[in-house]
């Protein structure tokens, strides 16, 4: 009577289970995709956010020199008119700024993101692929 190994013992339990066989380094390689798509969308959600903090910078410095500029042309008049007229100008460049400011904001938060979670998205995609591929091959060659 010969003597099984332990090894072989579980390889003839999971072959009457009907289990796949793994392809160790198959797996190795699927994870190490994995993971460079991580990394691939972590540099890309870091330089989104500095695109996002460095529109920023540029809306405050922009608010400033504008407003600075609003006020050294600010001469008031006499006439209240005028001056209502120059206030609601001044009132509607400010708000025009704003608007388009936080539109500007709103595209490169989404477009980080979007991007950011494409790559993971896609990598996700591949790997169910690869693992489907992986488990039908595997129960192809026990036929």
């Amino acid at each position: 009577m010969a003597t099984q190994s332990f090894l072989d013992m579980i390889e003839e339990f999971g072959t009457g289970l009907g289990v796949p066989k793994v392809d160790v380094d198959k797996l190795i390689e699927v994870h190490r995709r994995n993971i460079d798509a991580l990394g691939r969308s972590a540099q890309v959600a870091t330089e989104g956010a500095k695109s996002l903090a460095d529109k920023q910078r540029d809306i405050i410095e922009t608010a400033f020199r504008e407003t600075s500029a609003m006020v050294r042309d600010f001469k008031p008049t006499g006439n209240p008119q005028e001056m209502l007229v120059k206030q609601t100008e001044f009132a509607k460049k400010a708000f025009d700024m704003t608007l388009q400011n936080t539109r500007d904001v709103a595209e490169l938060a989404m477009k980080a993101t979007s991007d950011a979670t494409a790559i993971v998205r896609d990598r996700l995609r591949e790997s169910l692929s690869e693992l489907r591929n992986s488990v039908s091959a595997g129960s192809e060659m026990k036929k």
